[in-house]
């Protein structure tokens, strides 16, 4: 979406070296209201629960236990991926959290925290695809279509390292969801959803065989939560992040969503 493959296989924790940071040591926000803006669509990191409705994943939890340690309240709005970065550019919200790749040309108009997590591109196919096994069998497969959103990782990782590296492309059709790309690899309507692996996962668990991931890793990506340059709030995450890390709450979390939680159990 992997993640420190020695310990938890292919999903796990980018480990990284900043000194901990104890609960006493970390900025205290005096309860200040924080708007956090999500796509919830990016299992399992956030995304709508379908049994209770309700949102949960890795980055509610991660942003629940951030907010107490900082001491600030978190309301949760909702919005397209198109729409966040800039949203987020424009002050309309505090932070940003869907996955989002940490990449040089949205620090233009976007602050990053630290990383809280790295994640590699594979390719995610129906269950019982055949005609391809990779990436390059798929590009030589020249009626086989990918879903991707624009803008995305998925998006470029399509274009770039598995196609031609025309962006106007035919073979690529677009969607304005994560989840949306999915159901259209379902149908048929596509072959192929370029995912990280921690979506991807998630979807092969909970298709009972009817989705898989083909072929090695495609690229590598780190996920950070984004901020309107200048934010002051970049600095407190950053140390609570780094707490995180260095007393295992983070590792935590990855047992939790990438081993233990089964989608639509």
């Amino acid at each position: 979406m992997l993640f420190r493959r020695t310990v938890l296989a292919s999903f796990a924790a980018l480990a990284l070296a900043p000194l901990a940071a104890s609960a006493a040591e970390l900025p205290n926000l005096g309860g200040k209201n924080v708007v956090v803006v999500t796509e919830n669509a990016y299992p399992p990191l956030q995304f709508v629960d379908p049994k209770s409705g309700k949102p949960i994943g890795w980055e509610y939890d991660a942003m629940s236990e951030i907010a107490k340690r900082l001491n600030f309240k978190v309301e949760y709005q909702n919005t397209s991926w198109d729409a966040m970065i800039q949203a987020v550019s424009d002050g309309q919200y505090n932070i940003g959290m869907t996955g989002i790749t940490i990449k040089d040309d949205r620090k233009q108009k976007v602050d990053f925290s630290d990383p809280y997590m790295r994640s590699q591109q594979f390719m995610l196919v129906r269950g019982d695809e055949k005609r391809f096994t990779d990436g390059k069998s798929f590009a030589a497969f020249k009626d086989g279509l990918v879903g991707a959103q624009p803008g995305t990782t998925p998006f470029y990782t399509a274009v770039y390292e598995v196609l031609d590296g025309n962006e106007q492309n035919p073979r690529i059709k677009l969607f304005e969801t994560f989840g949306a790309t999915v159901q259209a690899l379902k149908a048929g309507d596509v072959d192929v959803v370029l995912t990280d692996g921690t979506a991807g996962k998630g979807y092969v668990d909970a298709s009972n065989g009817a989705l898989k991931l083909i072929g090695g890793p495609l690229g590598t990506e780190d996920f950070g939560f984004i901020f309107p340059k200048g934010s002051d709030l970049v600095a407190p995450v950053n140390a609570a992040i780094s707490a995180l890390k260095a007393d295992g709450t983070l590792d935590a979390l990855n047992k939790k969503w990438f081993l233990d939680y089964k989608m639509g159990e």
